[in-house]
């Protein structure tokens, strides 16, 4: 399976990726707030330094935060941008069902420029005395791994992005077993003080970090691990599509280009020629053919959509290897019979 994400080329996954930007030393300032924090003067967190707002949308399956959509709101007229997050109580549902209640409830990601992955807030169970469970929420290390799983499953299914995950290193390593499964969701360590301290297994870096509960700005005081500029990618990533291919007998190729980000691709054209002294003849609605090369065009894809196309081909009698290669944008794919 390869991978288009319209930039520059990775090598050792063909996998198209955005170039980074060196990162800033000290980070950029950021806030998280919730219905406790109250009426807030986005004005003066911006005026602060403050780039970017993280606010509590939902809590388990039943509590929505009654100034969500003030605080939301506000956040993004102030010029910051922002995303929801959700706090878990993983000893209420299963958490596909957690990961829904979020997005059905200000937690969606939206294509704007200004919104960033929603965020599963995941830590030592705070209502112990009220629910009776323990700092896991009664799950061992193994069931917690699959509740974390299916939220952060869910979430990447209804909204093409990974969620990022906000934890302590201490929490996760006594409630996971340290697990190493979530390394593509972008880790905000919770850890109040002058550094972050060592991580947990399954990143090498934090994205964000709360250093403090209070500060200078509104809410929680946090930093992106980074520029301006990764921080607006966050916001607006590069649209990202997938090729495979499959290959029955000697003769007979499909293709199939999923989009597999979180934005609208359009105008994507799929390039194929033969080798092996093979001629194509015959090639799916929306394709045309010559020879030995095709050529497919597809007007958009959706995120999560796809489209295949098939090939029939002839093999030359003195052919000692056959197969087709394709291409979209940069990335080649070369299918072979076994």
């Amino acid at each position: 399976m390869k991978r288009l994400s319209l930039a520059v080329v990775a090598a050792a996954m063909t996998c198209l990726v955005v170039p980074g930007n060196a990162q800033a030393a000290d980070g950029i300032a950021g806030v998280d707030v919730s219905n406790w924090t109250g009426d807030i003067d986005w004005a003066k967190v911006t005026g602060g330094g403050g780039a970017f707002a993280f606010v509590q949308a939902t809590e388990g399956i039943d509590y929505r935060n009654p100034r969500f959509e003030a605080q939301y709101g506000g956040a993004a007229a102030a010029g910051l941008i922002r995303g929801a997050y959700h706090f878990a109580q993983p000893h209420e549902s299963d958490g596909a069902a957690q990961a829904d209640f979020l997005v059905d409830n200000g937690g969606e990601w939206k294509s704007d420029g200004w919104t960033l992955p929603g965020v599963l807030d995941v830590e030592d169970n705070p209502y112990k005395d009220k629910n009776g469970k323990n700092s896991c929420y009664g799950l061992d290390q193994k069931d917690m791994v699959t509740w974390i799983k299916d939220f952060t499953a869910k979430y990447r299914q209804r909204t093409g992005r990974h969620a990022i995950i906000y934890t302590t290193t201490s929490w996760w390593r006594s409630c996971t077993g340290d697990s190493a499964a979530f390394k593509r969701n972008p880790l905000w360590l919770a850890r109040w003080g002058a550094d972050p301290g060592e991580l947990p297994k399954s990143w090498t870096k934090h994205t964000f970090w709360q250093s403090a509960d209070k500060g200078p700005l509104v809410g929680g005081q946090d930093s992106f691990n980074g520029s301006k500029e990764e921080l607006e990618e966050m916001a607006n990533p590069p649209a990202e599509v997938t090729i495979s291919g499959r290959v029955k007998g000697t003769t007979l190729y499909s293709v199939t280009v999923e989009n597999t980000g979180a934005r609208e691709v359009k105008d994507i054209n799929l390039q194929g020629r033969t080798f092996g002294g093979m001629k194509v003849v015959k090639a799916s609605s929306g394709c045309s053919f010559s020879g030995t090369a095709v050529r497919c065009k597809i007007s958009a894809l959706n995120p999560g959509s796809k489209a295949t196309f098939s090939f029939a081909t002839k093999v030359a009698k003195k052919a000692s290897q056959v197969g087709m290669r394709f291409q979209v944008g940069t990335v080649d794919l070369t299918i072979k019979p076994q």
